[in-house]
């Protein structure tokens, strides 16, 4: 412990004056760069401008508050502050809190509106940063009143002491728990454009600074992280003197520890200024410096340049204005030039404040190229033969042309290896949260000794969102935009909802809990939703089961590493209130990951499947598919009993999951391993036979694995009821083995023939999971009036009414025709279809991917119908060229 004479002595007030008074220079030599910018090369101001001048009156209001600060004792410690200074602080603090919010708020602002100066073009980006824009305002009007209202009555902010009639809230746990809405409005405004850029054909060097240019978001997020870390700290002291803790002065010294949050606070601000106005300065330094920045070279330059190509017509319109000496610009709807590949495309008139991004590339002096386009035909914008043009080809979501991705129910097993094996992180990622789940919530449970209902009402929460997510906002996404789109949005909602754990445990609260657990939910939903029919669909539809068996114990095991991991190392020390707080850099990494993993999936080129295909492939067997059980059609009576088996599945596993634990120690309360060690053996175990019926169903059929799993699951649970010590918990145990295959096999089987229907199948299938948050509130009561062996019997009857489904399966010849794959020869051949193929250009001749039929009556229906697979079937000939069969 330092001794007294040396804390007087410390004094971080300096420092942090210093470091607020050249921020606030250099970000004021910003904001007249990029006046001077803006009203002297550009020759226009916009909104945006006028925004961030807003912003920088209120962060200079805001850095004097500090400065002021600093001279009656911000920086040092509580001891060596006069009495009289007591109250000048305090007043400066709320000003600190009420002006922070406001300024950062004005300059995102300023940056979503110069982006939607450059979103005429694409529609989805224009609506995004409109949500971001709301986002930044709404959330930032709402911490402004709650830090302006901060003490009731008001004036109480500024007594020291508050009197014991007056309330405070924390602010210090208000900044912190407000952290996540900045970070994520950071991201979404550092990711936004990135797609326009990353897709835009220039010059590399052209490419490389206008990508470093929106880039320098990055530090605004990095620099809100330090600040965090700083808040964190004050805030453990702050609860370390309300909870009159035994640790030092200096650990609990508040004004001493606060001046560096308060000081990052200011860097974070002043940061954002500066990156906010790097765009618009770039007009003048390329006025200034062109041969550093590079300019973009004369169209007669560009002839062969492999940096411009197909797609840069779509950037036609967002030229700046010509100079009136110019040849006048070919219409595009007019007749194309003769004789020539390329044409040139006028340049677009700006619209009021509407800048180009080519207006932002070059300063109205500098020349705008042509943008050619290819005679191949794969340009963006074309001139065709009868003297039409096409539109651009551009895709509404994520500005990327997804028309040449493969159709993934065309895929061999070869080619659906890299596909199944990426999606199959999500999987991965789904378990892996379910576990840290779990876990938190039970630390959580026993620092604030929540009830019973009330850790039920966590778990349903998360489950509650399963029903949530995918027939609100979940099958719109789906059917209109496809998989690659709905992983995306998954894995932002499950990175927000990472974010939302802060403020749950930096203000300890049951119902931030609630929420955390429903976005996460909602997250993981998303994905589940479009990740589940992807494996079944991506490759040969007989091996439909294996391959999503196989994801699925990917996805087991991250539910078995998690839990271990969090109890072990990530919440071992989590006991208490304050260490919660220290829960938020996990997931920070966590939320992080989401953001990487989404942009990984967005710029690879996913196999994707339009309802189209997905009818193509089921009329290969439409005389099985379009049978009838009681006037009815067979796909849609499995569908429904699908459904119904999954929520009866997942309700009982989740109450037998949720009660092993208590299970384990009243059969066993003296055995040398913990419920937990049991627990995750049997976790082990279910990852196990995941994989174990993923090889079953290579030679068994599925319905009836199915069958055999739900005997399995009914027989064990009835005997957990009455057995006792290590028998007991064995059956137990054995439950988990036969429960881990029925859900992929339940999804799969239902969704077999459902062509047009089988996204509106995955939302019906995704929701029925909301089984979970059903049946343990079902089992609670009567586990509190009958005990909780008696009250597995629930578990007994939802496994058997489950079981329905597979004997419906079993007794019906429709069913069992719709369900049942066949094998075929068509995913060897197309393995090895390279191989076949001559070197005379015959490819076409030998390799076969689509047959088109003719669509038969019931009545000109034959038995040989109902062997037809679901994939080509073929015959080799002696020559080695395959035939149709």
């Amino acid at each position: 412990m330092a001794s007294a004479e040396t804390m007087s002595m410390q004094d971080r007030g300096p420092t942090v004056l210093a470091v607020v008074i050249v921020l606030m220079c250099v970000s004021t030599a910003f904001i007249v760069l990029r006046l001077i910018s803006r009203l002297g090369i550009v020759k226009r101001i916009s909104n945006d401008d006028y925004a961030i001048i807003l912003a920088w009156f209120i962060a200079f209001g805001f850095s004097v508050s500090i400065c002021y600060g600093t001279t009656v004792g911000l920086g040092r410690h509580e001891a060596d502050i006069s009495p009289l200074h007591h109250s000048p602080l305090k007043k400066a603090e709320y000003a600190f809190s009420v002006l922070y919010n406001p300024a950062l708020m004005a300059t995102k602002t300023s940056i979503c509106l110069f982006y939607l100066t450059l979103s005429k073009n694409h529609p989805v980006f224009k609506w995004t940063t409109i949500a971001t824009l709301v986002v930044v305002n709404v959330a930032g009007l709402a911490l402004t009143l709650l830090n302006i209202l901060q003490c009731r009555p008001v004036g109480a902010a500024f007594e020291d002491p508050i009197s014991p009639s007056s309330h405070c809230i924390d602010i210090v746990a208000l900044f912190l728990s407000s952290a996540p809405v900045n970070i994520i409005t950071d991201l979404a405004i550092l990711f936004l454009p990135m797609p326009i850029l990353t897709s835009m054909r220039l010059p590399r060097n052209e490419k490389i600074i206008l990508i470093i240019t929106f880039s320098f978001g990055g530090f605004v997020a990095v620099v809100d992280v330090v600040r965090i870390a700083y808040l964190e700290s004050a805030a453990l002291a702050r609860v370390l003197n309300h909870t009159g803790s035994t640790a030092s002065d200096v650990e609990s010294d508040y004004s001493w520890i606060a001046s560096l949050s308060f000081m990052w606070s200011a860097v974070e601000v002043h940061v954002g200024l500066i990156v906010a106005c790097v765009p618009g300065v770039k007009p003048l330094a390329a006025k200034l410096f062109p041969n550093l920045l590079g300019r973009i070279k004369q169209a007669k330059e560009l002839k062969g340049n492999p940096f411009y190509g197909p797609g840069d017509a779509q950037w036609a319109n967002l030229a700046p204005k010509t100079q009136p000496t110019s040849p006048p610009p070919v219409s595009p709807r007019s007749p194309g030039r003769s004789g020539t590949g390329t044409m040139d495309i006028a340049p677009a008139e700006n619209e009021g404040d509407n800048m180009g991004m080519m207006e932002f590339l070059t300063t109205p002096d500098m020349p705008h190229p042509p943008l050619q386009q290819s005679q191949t035909g794969s340009a963006t914008v074309g001139t065709m033969a009868s003297g039409r043009t096409r539109s651009p080809s551009l895709t509404i979501f994520d500005f990327v042309n997804v028309k040449n991705h493969k159709n993934m129910v065309k895929l061999s097993n070869r080619e659906s290896i890299a596909p199944v094996l990426l999606v199959t992180i999500l999987f991965f990622l789904w378990g892996f949260a379910y576990g840290l789940l779990d876990t938190l919530n039970q630390q959580f449970e026993l620092i604030v000794r929540t009830s019973h209902a009330e850790d039920i009402g966590l778990h349903s929460a998360y489950y509650g969102a399963y029903f949530v997510a995918p027939v609100t906002f979940g099958r719109y996404l789906f059917k209109k935009w496809g998989f690659r789109a709905t992983f995306i949005v998954g894995l932002c909602i499950y990175g927000c909802g990472a974010l939302v754990f802060w403020p749950s445990a930096t203000l300890t609260s049951y119902p931030a809990f609630l929420i955390s657990n429903f976005i996460i939910g909602l997250g993981v939903a998303t994905l589940e939703l479009a990740g589940n029919p992807f494996i079944a669909l991506c490759g040969p539809p007989e091996y439909a089961e294996v391959r999503l068996n196989m994801s699925q114990g990917i996805q087991a095991i991250g539910s078995v590493v998690s839990p271990i991991l969090a109890r072990k190392v990530l919440f071992k020390s989590i006991n208490d209130a304050p260490s919660l707080i220290d829960i938020q850099w996990t997931y920070l990494g966590i939320a992080l990951f989401d953001v990487c993993l989404a942009l990984v999936f967005f710029y690879l080129p996913i196999p994707e499947a339009s309802d189209e295909d997905l009818e193509e492939l089921a009329e290969r067997r439409e005389s099985v598919f379009r049978r009838e059980i009681f006037g009815l059609p067979v796909i849609f009576v499995t569908l429904v009993a699908g459904c119904f088996s999954q929520f009866c599945y997942v309700g009982g596993q989740e109450a037998i999951a949720g009660a092993a634990e208590t299970y384990f120690s009243t059969v066993q309360p003296n055995s040398k391993l913990k419920p937990f060690d049991y627990q995750a053996i049997g976790h082990t175990v279910f990852a196990v036979g995941r994989f174990m019926t993923a090889l079953a169903g290579l030679a068994i059929k599925p319905r009836r694995i199915l069958l055999l799993l739900y005997v399995g699951v009914i027989v064990f649970s009835a005997l957990a009821m009455s057995l006792e010590g290590y028998k007991g918990v064995a059956m137990v145990i054995l439950v988990f083995f036969f429960e881990s295959g029925i859900f992929s096999l339940i999804f799969a089987i239902s969704l077999r023939g459902l062509g047009m229907h089988t996204k509106t199948g995955s939302v019906i299938l995704t929701a029925a999971t909301s089984g979970g948050a059903v049946i343990p509130g079902i089992m609670s009561p009567v586990t509190n009036s009958h005990g909780l062996r008696y009250a597995i019997s629930v578990v007994v009857g939802v496994f058997a009414f489950g079981a329905l489904m597979p004997i419906y399966l079993a007794v019906s010849p429709a069913a069992k025709a719709q369900v049942d794959p066949v094998r075929t020869k068509r995913s060897h051949a197309l393995d090895q279809e390279g191989r076949h193929v001559s070197s005379s250009g015959n490819r076409a001749s030998k390799v076969f991917s689509v047959v088109t039929r003719k669509k038969k009556t019931p009545s000109e229906t034959t038995a040989s119908d109902q062997v037809t697979v679901e994939h080509l079937e073929g015959r080799q000939s002696q020559s080695g060229e395959w035939k149709l069969g």
